[in-house]
Formats: C-alpha cells, structure tokens, sequence
C-alpha cells in the first residue's frame, strides 16, 4: 500500500495571513465576544478579503476555537511551572505576579477567555473538564500538602488559586472601567505590591 504523501508546509505568505487574521480576530473578539464579532469585521481589521479569510478558516467559529486552543496553553503554564520542590510562599507569590504581568501583556487574550466563560464556555467546556480540572486539581494536592507540613498557613488551595485569577485578570478585564477611575495612571505597579503584601500575610505560616 503507497505512502500517503506528506502534507505541504505552509508557505511564508500562508503562516503570515493566518497569523494577520488570528491576530486581528482576538481584537475583534475581545471587543464584541463572539455572538458580537462578524467574519466582515475580522476581515476589515486584517486588511484581507472576507474570502481570503475563508480560504484559510472555515468561519468565525474555527478562527475562535483556534484561538482559545492557543490561549488554553499560554494561560495556565504559570501554573503548571509551581515547583512542589521550591519554597512555597515563593512559589505562590511568583504564580501571583506572573498572572498579573500576563493581565498588562495579555488583556485581550484575558477578554477573550472571560467572555468564553461567561458565556457559559460553549467551545471551552471539554478543555475545562480533561485540561484545567485535573491541574487544578494537582495544584490543590500540592498546596494541601505543604499546609499539612506546616509551610503555608491554612487556607482552601482551590479558593487561593480563584482569588489569584480574580485579583490579577480584573486588571484586564475591566481595564476601560480603571481608567476612568485611576484616572489614566498605570495601576499595575501599585498592583503588584499590593497583591505581594494580600497573599504573604494571608500565606504565611
């Protein structure tokens, strides 16, 4: 029986028109979410045709599940990079301030990942059960056993990671809503002290 033939790598041009529409679809996503976003809008901030889009995706929605595939990885590799070896009150406080340079450096993908959630996770929902959930649940593992040996104060290890993810994302998500209210001044700086100071006094034994 012959070989299949190799698929063909995409040419430069191809990688770099995907990446041009990826790209300008997480603008247009973290904007309108997804019932709100339109392949014409994608399109416009590409600077492509709707049918070049097409030729590289079958429609919004595989351009959105593209995207959130990407965003799965990129999202939880803080997490997956605790090491159970280290000192824990360290460990956490980095897991903190990586979540909270991701929310400066990542804001659109942190919109994109909200709104998927909010939205009741219609494309997320598998990853959430085989990829988040077992590493949500072996972090929790690691954190319970450094409180039983006496290294972290006491504390609910699925509630602390919660916290983490609604204390560094809010500043993300609701960006527009802290610009008007700090009045334009970058509040990640502050952020981050603040954060430091909140988790070492509620971590430390």
């Amino acid at each position: 029986m012959p070989a299949a033939e190799d698929t063909p790598k995409p040419s430069r041009i191809q990688r770099r028109n995907r990446k041009r529409i990826l790209d300008a679809a997480l603008e247009v996503f973290s904007q309108y979410g997804f019932r709100g976003a339109t392949l014409d809008q994608i399109a416009s901030e590409a600077g492509l045709s709707k049918p070049n889009i097409l030729y590289y995706f079958s429609g919004k929605e595989e351009i959105h599940v593209t995207l959130l595939n990407a965003l799965m990885d990129t999202w939880l590799d803080p997490l997956r990079e605790i090491d159970p070896e280290g000192d824990p009150l360290e460990e956490l406080l980095q897991y903190v301030h990586r979540k909270l340079d991701m929310s400066r450096e990542f804001p659109r993908e942190s919109r994109l990942f909200a709104n998927e959630i909010i939205h009741g996770a219609p494309r997320m929902g598998p990853d959430l059960e085989t990829v988040l959930k077992p590493l949500l649940e072996h972090s929790a593992a690691m954190i319970d056993g450094w409180v039983a040996e006496g290294r972290l104060a006491p504390v609910d290890p699925r509630h602390l990671i919660f916290s983490i993810w609604a204390t560094t994302q809010h500043y993300a998500d609701f960006d527009a809503q802290l610009q008007v209210l700090m009045e334009g001044k970058d509040v990640h700086d502050g952020a981050s002290a603040y954060l430091d100071t909140l988790y070492r006094r509620l971590l430390t034994p």
